[in-house]
């Protein structure tokens, strides 16, 4: 591998370079379990702390914002400055964020702790990403750690429920967040004593704020409108006034991008076609996936009356699903090529989501509603997420793996964010037609609705894995990229 010094053994190398998978792997999860694990403690939150609903909900839409905002200037900063301080830097305000949550005494301290989280997990994510494509030359050793990283950060979500019941039942909400403290310094240390970065030295030192200032204003006005929807109608200046301010800061941010020296996302790097392609294909995939956990999870326990744990428990067969399609998915890589296996799984996608959303009633049960539907949705995930990202991050320069993980975490964001928005409205306004005080069985149908709609959505995306390019096809390098080839971060 590129990068290792003639004293450094094979053995040695290998074991720091699995240091960076196993930290990227851990950092991934923490960041997707953060989105789900409070979700169960909510109410246990509400009681505590003597909140309204209104309240509440910031509680979510805090940490969401900050983290939709702020993804591509954490990306391309650790392009600037290295990828292991400004992990380091992400991991302590997620860690110190998360003790201050845990300890909070009223809302607002809670909510300023969990955007500050939002905005450590932002700086961590696509570091997570970029230290496997700066790590590993594409390939498929690459494709194997993409796919570890993909199963680990999946399973984060699909272990929310679980982690976020069992902590509330058993000690207490506040342990969703302190759990963070401890996970955090442990992988601290693994950080600090595995990981040995070469950062190439270079002039271009500052961050183009002008730039990150519009993005993490577009993206939070556009996730603040797509939240939105949940209380009000599409039509309602609540909603179109921070979605249209964010398409016109959105396209501000272009502008100043094609006329900056230090672009925070060199425009070029679209011209990447499977950089351009991925994030498209990316976008419209995750705008189902997230229904998956969701409404699966509404479904237990407002249809069938799980508590929160038996739900959590009930998702483990996902969570299986989810990593074997991921540890599976690249010897398919190997043998079919990436863009058959973005159709491949997206194709199992759908039909467990079709499967799923023509199952559901309010007489279901686990062996013969959740488990069989759950399996195919999960491995299908599993099946495309590690193609896509591979996808996403190919042809790239190594000094610019950071701004393109980045790229691909904030499609994956707003493409979920956005998916998930109209696959609610469609889910409320089914059940709306039964009448205002639904029963379970008139919720079961607005949830089947929903996954219905959600099998359409990802139906989409395999009609566009043709804009993906062939394989053999050789990435076209943007003008301005280093002629070198990208060189390993472990040495």
């Amino acid at each position: 591998m590129a990068g290792m010094s003639s004293r450094t053994s094979p053995s040695s190398h290998a074991a720091r370079a699995w240091a960076v998978v196993l930290a990227s792997s851990i950092g991934q999860f923490l960041v997707v379990l953060d989105v789900s694990v409070v979700n169960v403690a909510l109410p246990s939150i509400r009681d505590g702390l003597s909140l309204s609903s209104g309240t509440l909900q910031w509680v979510v839409n805090a940490y969401a914002l900050t983290f939709a905002g702020f993804l591509l200037l954490g990306g391309r900063a650790a392009d600037l400055f290295g990828r292991k301080p400004v992990y380091l830097l992400g991991l302590g305000l997620f860690t110190v964020a998360s003790l201050a949550g845990g300890l909070a005494t009223d809302a607002d301290m809670l909510i300023a702790a969990r955007a500050v989280q939002g905005i450590g997990a932002a700086v961590l994510a696509p570091v997570t990403l970029s230290l496997l494509t700066a790590t590993f030359p594409e390939g498929p050793a690459r494709t194997r750690a993409i796919a570890t990283w993909a199963a680990v950060g999946t399973a984060g979500g699909a272990a929310g429920g679980l982690v976020g019941g069992l902590l509330t039942d058993l000690l207490s909400w506040r342990w969703v967040l302190l759990i963070n403290v401890p996970v955090g310094a442990l992988v601290v240390a693994v950080v600090l004593l595995g990981l040995r970065e070469r950062h190439e030295k270079t002039s271009r030192r500052g961050l183009d704020l002008p730039g990150a200032a519009l993005v993490t204003v577009g993206v939070a006005a556009l996730a603040y409108g797509i939240g939105r929807t949940e209380s009000h109608s599409w039509g309602t200046a609540e909603v179109l006034v921070p979605l249209v301010g964010g398409v016109l800061a959105l396209g501000a941010f272009v502008a100043v991008e094609a006329r900056t020296a230090e672009p925070l996302v060199p425009l070029r790097l679209l011209r990447l076609r499977a950089v351009a392609a991925g994030n498209v294909v990316t976008f419209t995939a995750m705008t189902g996936a997230f229904a998956m956990w969701y409404f699966l999870s509404l479904y237990m326990q407002n249809v069938l009356g799980y508590s929160a744990v038996r739900a959590g428990v009930s998702f483990l067969p996902h969570t299986a699903g989810v990593i074997v399609g991921s540890k599976v998915a690249p010897r398919l890589m190997t043998r079919f090529g990436t863009r058959t296996m973005v159709a491949a799984g997206g194709v199992v996608t759908t039909a467990g989501f079709g499967w799923q959303g023509l199952v559901l009633s309010a007489d279901g049960s686990f062996l013969g509603t959740i488990l069989g539907p759950g399996i195919l949705m999960a491995t299908g995930i599993g099946l495309l997420m590690t193609p896509l990202t591979d996808a996403a991050t190919t042809g790239a320069a190594a000094r610019e793996a950071g701004v393109v993980a980045g790229l691909v975490n904030t499609s994956r964001q707003i493409g979920g964010a956005l998916g998930l928005a109209v696959l609610g409205a469609v889910a409320v306004g089914a059940t709306a037609a039964h009448g205002a005080a639904p029963t379970p069985g008139q919720l079961a149908d607005g949830y089947a609705a929903a996954y219905l709609a959600a099998a359409a959505l990802t139906a989409v995306s395999v009609l566009l894995v043709g804009l993906l390019p062939r394989a053999g096809t050789p990435p076209k390098q943007p003008a301005e990229a280093p002629p070198q080839a990208a060189e390993a971060l472990v040495q």
